[in-house]
């Protein structure tokens, strides 16, 4: 219960960060044209609202509703999802939406989007300034890595290095490498000291999409003692130490931390020989496991064992870094829509469930802003979209305006808004319902 808490208040703190960037640009930029805002709330307020204050002098009531589904800018003069068909049938006023020039309408609709490509920028420059840039060497990955059952059916084998997708080198694991592998015709691999090219097939992310089973796990580690649990663990009992490197239990070989784990599943609350490396010699002790088959100690990890590249960022030099791991996320983000539109990519769709799976069940700053910062990016593509109740579908009826000088009637785009809702509505049904689908079937 408290790890699904602790997802729900950062992604209800991610989302209302971004709700409110969004909102506040269609709020400023019908400041700066003097189109009267008439609302603007965070999350959705049909028939009720949890609070909401109106300043003396001001033309805009500020809420919180009730609905953690978004939020909106009531703008006045305009058809949106309030469905003000009352205001609309009044004659235009100066202040209202309706009566501005194509360019300031324009303006004012794509202002949300670009507030949140904007906030991402901005969230990703501090993150560099802040925390720099840490990557362990893929070349430096001596052990390689354990690969998904979809990878190894196409060739890949556990212990495989990582070197090259068609001719770019790979430096290090992360979203760009994974879609340099899949996007090749050819992986280029180290196996056993030897070059070895993996052809990859033309529908590898729809096979990952269809197995669900992932990629490759970097943890083909030894199993080496970072610290103890406390003095009481069994492993301090026994007397092993900090940077002891674990290689065998009860005789058989541990090279890695997987075949451990699986060694200690079996031998729980027993007493069980272990062997492994101080300083270079080889000793052994026994070990009385506790009830769950563990030693009581912290491991090293991934970056303990082959250690990090770190690139740190001056307040001026995070901008451009920033902008440029923007932009290649929301290049990334495009270019997997494509995978959306078959099969496998709809059936992977999610909703909140899947959304709130992004972050860690431990509050992680640091995690927060990268994953704050890439759902401003997914929100911010999707709102462009050219669909009817989106600001992408304000874009596409505005663009008509321009183009043939002609506005679409009021009722024509009554019945595109409602069009809209009721497919982002359909959307959303089918999204959760994937998430709730996937839950029940674990």
């Amino acid at each position: 219960m408290e790890t699904f808490l602790i997802k729900a208040l950062q992604l209800i703190a991610s989302l209302s960060i971004l709700v409110i960037v969004h909102e506040f640009g269609h709020f400023i930029f019908s400041r700066i044209y003097k189109v009267r805002v008439e609302k603007f709330y965070l999350f959705f307020d049909p028939w009720f609202t949890l609070f909401r204050y109106k300043p003396k002098n001001s033309e805009t009531e500020y809420g919180i509703g009730w609905l953690p589904l978004g939020g909106y800018c009531k703008i006045s003069g305009m058809i949106d999802e309030s469905m003000d068909k009352e205001q609309m049938a009044q004659p235009p006023q100066p202040y209202e939406f309706r009566t501005k020039p194509a360019g300031q309408r324009l303006m004012i609709m794509i202002a949300g989007v670009l507030f949140n490509f904007l906030l991402a920028l901005f969230i990703y420059s501090m993150i560099l300034f802040k925390w720099g840039e840490s990557y362990v060497p893929l070349d430096k990955m001596t052990n390689g890595m354990y690969y998904s059952e979809t990878f190894q059916n196409i060739g890949f084998r556990d212990g495989d290095i990582l070197l090259k997708a068609d001719d770019e080198v790979l430096v290090r694991l992360g979203e760009h490498s994974f879609r340099s592998i899949v996007e090749a015709s050819n992986v280029t691999v180290l196996r056993n000291g030897v070059q070895t090219e993996i052809p990859i097939p033309d529908d590898l992310m729809q096979r990952i999409l269809r197995d669900k089973k992932g990629f490759a796990d970097p943890n083909r580690i030894p199993m080496v003692v970072k610290s103890m649990a406390n003095e009481t663990s069994p492993a301090a009992i026994a007397g092993l130490q900090a940077n002891d490197s674990l290689v065998s239990i009860n005789g058989t070989a541990v090279p890695f931390i997987e075949e451990a784990s699986r060694m200690l599943a079996d031998n729980k609350d027993m007493d069980i020989e272990v062997g492994f490396y101080r300083n270079g010699e080889l000793q052994s002790t026994m070990v009385h496991t506790d009830a769950e088959g563990k030693l009581g100690i912290y491991l090293k990890t991934v970056p303990d064992i082959y250690g990090t590249v770190t690139k740190s960022y001056g307040f001026f030099e995070s901008f451009p870094a920033g902008i440029r791991l923007g932009v290649n996320t929301l290049k990334g983000y495009v270019n997997d829509m494509k995978y959306v539109f078959t099969k496998e990519g709809a059936s992977s769709l999610g909703g909140f469930g899947t959304i709130g799976g992004l972050f860690p069940a431990e509050w992680n700053w640091r995690i927060f802003w990268e994953r704050t910062a890439f759902l401003s990016i997914i929100l911010a593509f999707m709102n462009i979209l050219p669909i009817p109740a989106l600001d992408g579908g304000h874009v596409m009826f505005l663009i008509y305006e321009v183009i043939v000088r002609r506005k679409p009637s009021d009722k024509f785009m009554e019945y595109a808004q409602i069009t809209g809702m009721l497919i982002l509505f359909g959307l959303l049904i089918y999204a959760n319902g994937n998430d709730l689908v996937r839950f029940f079937m674990k």
